[in-house]
């Protein structure tokens, strides 16, 4: 009987249990077990032998092995047949969104000719909110030099006039009725610099912006070298860099017509 509790103690299936401190103190081990006939008798366990330990090891290295092989199937994807418009369309909505920054960055931007989106940018707080200009009032251009700015609700006539003297743009806004009318002053050549450096930023930050775009749609395209032929993948790299090239003209374009804008005071 007493053998059997020893058996069964330290089966194989308790034995994985056990940290590898618990194994070592067992060994040479005096071990007291009580019979049924109430009789006390000691027994001391030998050497641990190799196998368990090495089996343990065996065991864990399996599980480890298995894990490994289950990520590998996930990660095994099978690619689209339509890759290519997804990729190209990613690039050219990243392009895009670059192009109409570019375009809030120069409405900002006071030139000598009045413009409706170089209010846009001003917040005004009215009844504890903040919010854009261009959603409390109605801004046109009255000729090219003067701006009128229609309230939605005349009691916020005030907070737009604050918030426009307040703004970097030097206007001075007079109340006519119920609306503001704004005269833009002409530029000053310090002005005309300082506006034509802030375009030549926009530009370079639109262009780095685009090719960005450029070298994730690259990126995507190389994972697929081993998924489709050498003459789609080229085809692919040629057409992102003809939209490279698209987007980045288009953004020179804008600017420069913004600088002469600029100087035409």
């Amino acid at each position: 009987m007493a053998g059997y509790i020893i058996r069964r103690a330290f089966s194989c299936r308790n034995l994985f249990r056990l940290r590898t401190s618990a194994l070592s103190v067992c060994e040479n081990s005096p071990v007291k077990l009580c019979t049924s006939d109430d009789s006390s008798r000691v027994y001391t366990l030998t050497t641990m032998p190799n196998f368990i330990m090495e089996s343990r090891r065996a065991f864990a290295k399996g599980r480890k092995s298995k894990v490994l092989e289950d990520e590998g199937s996930v990660s095994t994807v099978e690619v689209p047949t339509n890759v290519g418009p997804i990729i190209k369309a990613s690039a050219v909505s990243q392009m895009e969104a670059a192009m109409a920054a570019l375009s809030v960055e120069l409405s900002k931007l006071r030139t000598g000719r009045a413009s409706p989106g170089m209010l846009d940018h001003i917040i005004v707080e009215t009844g504890g909110v903040k919010m854009p200009l261009n959603r409390i009032a109605l801004v046109s251009v009255l000729d090219p030099k003067t701006l009128s700015v229609n309230p939605y609700d005349p009691e916020t006539l005030k907070q737009l006039e604050n918030a426009i003297v307040s703004s970097p743009l030097g206007l001075n806004p007079k109340t006519d009725g119920e609306r503001l009318i704004a005269v833009i002053p002409p530029l000053t050549k310090e002005h005309m610099q300082a506006m034509n450096k802030l375009v030549t930023k926009s530009c370079e930050d639109t262009r780095q912006s685009i090719r960005r775009a450029r070298q994730k749609a690259m990126d995507a395209i190389k994972k697929l070298n081993s998924s489709l032929p050498k003459d789609d993948i080229k085809r692919l790299e040629k057409e992102v860099d003809d939209l490279t090239k698209k987007f980045i003209k288009s953004a020179e374009d804008v600017c420069k017509a913004k600088e002469k804008e600029i100087s035409q005071g």
